[in-house]
């Protein structure tokens, strides 16, 4: 059956239709920097806030319209995975994104769990050979179950650690049985909540071992898919390990955990972290660990994590112009880690939240290839960073021939006639918004 009967596939009709059901910016064979945006965008969708997310928050109870729901659990899981490969298609998304219990009932027992995701993932399978999309990553939830209450790879208890890593084993074997691109740990649950009875080392060595073991098991099975780790500040740990990107690469480098794993970074995450997306980005790219990007948005006036759907044009500009520089994002994409407000609870909603994304990735990934083909951002580093190639002293210092005494002696000549020259900021920005509007 159709989930969505009255919606055709999704296509391209430019910014002058009227028709709500069609992108105005996404026109997935235009070529962009010499390739199809849709080999720029990778386009990922998520199950958890497409599939299982009902319209619920603190203050009131489900909301969403959503046709699937059936008799038993098991029923519901099979219904969304008809569902959700209909709205893959009618979007035009290649990739998808999930956690295990997404997917499948947790029943009773972990045998039960684990025989309910084999047959889930069997379907899974079937339409992704029908239809031709792909896995973009999977991963474990070990942060909604009461038994992570302290975490997952950092918990106090070694049976929750040996139930954990029989989660990720499944999830491996997952991502091999589906041909995952990349396999994502976020640590919900992996920090604390005061220093008055937990061991740091200890918890972050645990989890250390616990990566390792993935590693291990990796390359048992023949399948090493791009291993990220997903970083967020807060919430609902009151302190988490993966804070940020720089935090995150700390302890993937204290750990000798660089060659095998990146990063999966969130927007609203660096929103919670107080950082831009752009700066996580950078820092990612920097280090040589940017793998993959949640797409979405927080709400400056709220203080959590809100998951909206990114309509923001200059920040998604500014996301794809640190892409592009990366030199794109594969085996990575842009998964719209992303919810409908609870009033879009209809089912049409779905797909409209999702068109507004992909429109604006669109936008901003033209916008970002047209400010490196003028070398705007290029022009404004050779010109503030000028004196460092265009000056003896500037020079000397990067060439390894000074030391403090000499700079010294550069300073009691030389100082008292130094000249800053203005950044003109307010100008810089006026002009960035030439590029995007």
């Amino acid at each position: 059956m159709s989930y969505f009967p009255q919606v055709e596939k999704i296509q391209y009709e430019g910014k002058n239709t009227k028709n709500r059901l069609a992108f105005r910016h996404y026109n997935a064979e235009e070529v962009v920097l010499g390739k199809p945006m849709k080999e720029h965008l990778r386009f990922g969708v998520a199950y958890w806030h497409t599939m299982t997310q009902d319209g619920s928050d603190p203050f009131g109870m489900a909301i969403n319209e959503r046709t699937w729901i059936a008799g038993t659990e098991m029923e519901t899981a099979k219904n969304r995975v008809e569902a959700f490969f209909e709205i893959l298609e009618k979007l035009g998304a290649e990739y998808f994104c999930f956690h295990d219990i997404d997917v499948a009932p947790a029943g009773n027992s972990i045998e039960e769990f684990m025989n309910n995701l084999d047959e889930i993932t069997d379907l899974i399978k079937e339409k992704m050979d029908q239809t031709g999309i792909k896995l973009l990553w999977n991963t474990a939830n070990m942060f909604s179950h009461p038994r992570f209450n302290n975490g997952a790879g950092s918990t106090n208890d070694p049976e929750v650690f040996a139930y954990a890593a029989a989660q990720v084993k499944k999830g491996l074997d997952i991502s091999k049985k589906l041909n995952g691109a990349n396999y994502v740990f976020w640590g919900g649950r992996e920090g604390y909540e005061t220093l008055l009875n937990t061991d740091m080392k200890f918890e972050q060595d645990n989890i250390a071992r616990l990566f390792k073991m993935v590693i291990a098991y990796a390359g048992k099975i023949g399948h090493k898919p791009q291993f990220l780790i997903e970083p967020k500040p807060k919430e609902p740990s009151k302190h988490q390990y993966d804070f940020d990107a720089a935090t995150t690469m700390a302890f993937i480098q204290n750990y000798g955990l660089e060659g095998d794993f990146k990063l999966n970074l969130e927007a609203n995450h660096a929103t919670l972290a107080g950082h831009t997306f752009e700066h996580e980005l950078r820092v990612a790219r920097e280090f040589n660990a940017l793998g993959s990007i949640d797409a979405n948005q927080g709400d400056m006036l709220l203080g959590w994590d809100t998951d909206e759907f990114p309509t923001n044009v200059v920040d998604v500009t500014l996301t794809m112009y640190e892409i592009l520089q990366n030199g794109g994002i594969a085996p990575g994409g842009i998964n719209f880690d992303a919810k409908v407000r609870r009033s879009s609870f209809a089912m049409e909603d779905l797909l409209l939240a999702h068109i507004a994304g992909m429109d604006t990735f669109a936008r901003g990934l033209k916008a970002a290839a047209k400010i490196i083909e003028d070398k705007f951002i290029e022009n404004i580093l050779n010109e503030r960073y000028g004196k460092w190639s265009s000056t003896d002293i500037g020079k000397s210092i990067l060439d390894g021939k000074e030391d403090l005494e000499s700079l010294t002696k550069y300073a009691y000549q030389h100082g008292d006639n130094i000249k800053l020259e203005s950044s003109h900021i307010e100008h810089v920005k006026s002009v960035l918004n030439d590029y995007v509007f």
